[in-house]
């Protein structure tokens, strides 16, 4: 079904993804469009919405905790020398269009509005591509243009003084389980040798599921990984790992990530496999 406010994709002709439009949610949680349930083919749940351990982390999606100060991750604000701090400083990415919207993807046009002013827009393209049985992809493409007459700059709590903790561009928040997913990558193994590393492509393998992450462009695969499976399981890009990422008027950044997402508990070899065949060279 698909309304002005909900899409519904689909891959091998199942719904595995429902997408929210134009959420009812309060402003701590920077409201934003998200996929949330998405699903393996088999019907498997492997995203999660506002979970008690973080609220604000709404499916799939583009947050990013720091754009010039505006808050639009949801939640706290890491602060300087203060640490997480409760901030009125959320902002909001509002729905504009939908220049193309079909049963396997749609372009979307987006508003990113803090303190009653535009500071990005964003084009956003997100398909489905079914990889055989038992695996699909999910081919996520986000371009932010500064639209304001002044420079912009993109943080996160490591740039602000949280060492580690890189998080804000694409990310993914995962099923929750008993026991922690899997992590790896094509040379790397646990969540300590991930987080952090730039790698053609991370995996997190769970009971009956396995979501295999790839950057798709030059740009996106100079970006670190942002990863969690500890304290829960989730998957980003980071747009500003090391240092703020500058925005000068009329500048955009463009990234693409391509998430395979399959039944099954896969190894490396097989999540490699998943990768070259979603991946187009």
């Amino acid at each position: 079904m698909t309304t002005d406010d909900t899409l519904v994709l689909r891959a091998a002709g199942r719904p595995v993804a429902r997408y929210t439009v134009r959420p009812e949610l309060s402003a701590r949680l920077s409201p934003r469009p998200y996929l949330h349930p998405v699903t393996t083919l088999a019907g498997t749940a492997v995203t999660e919405l506002s979970p008690a351990d973080h609220p604000h982390h709404l499916g799939v999606g583009v947050a990013v905790p720091d754009v010039e100060g505006h808050n639009f991750w949801g939640g706290r604000t890491f602060v300087r020398d203060r640490g997480p701090t409760e901030l009125d400083n959320h902002g909001a990415q509002r729905h504009s269009a939908f220049p193309l919207r079909d049963p396997d993807g749609f372009t979307e046009e987006l508003r990113w509005v803090a303190a009653g002013r535009e500071l990005l827009r964003e084009r956003r393209t997100v398909t489905t591509t079914e990889l055989g049985g038992d695996a699909w992809a999910l081919d996520f493409t986000f371009s932010l243009t500064n639209v304001t007459p002044d420079p912009l700059s993109i943080g996160s709590p490591a740039t602000n003084g949280r060492p580690g903790a890189a998080y804000g561009g694409f990310f993914w928040r995962a099923r929750k389980e008993a026991e922690a997913p899997r992590v790896f990558t094509a040379g790397r193994e646990g969540e300590a040798e991930v987080h952090g590393t730039r790698a053609d492509w991370v995996a997190l393998a769970g009971t009956a599921w396995t979501l295999v992450f790839a950057g798709a462009t030059e740009d996106t695969r100079r970006d670190p990984w942002f990863v969690r499976s500890g304290e829960y399981p989730g998957v980003g890009s980071s747009l500003a790992f090391d240092e703020r990422l500058p925005m000068a008027p009329g500048d955009t950044v463009v990234r693409r990530i391509v998430t395979v997402v399959a039944d099954g508990r896969r190894d490396r070899d097989e999540a490699a496999a998943l990768v070259g065949k979603a991946v187009s060279p």
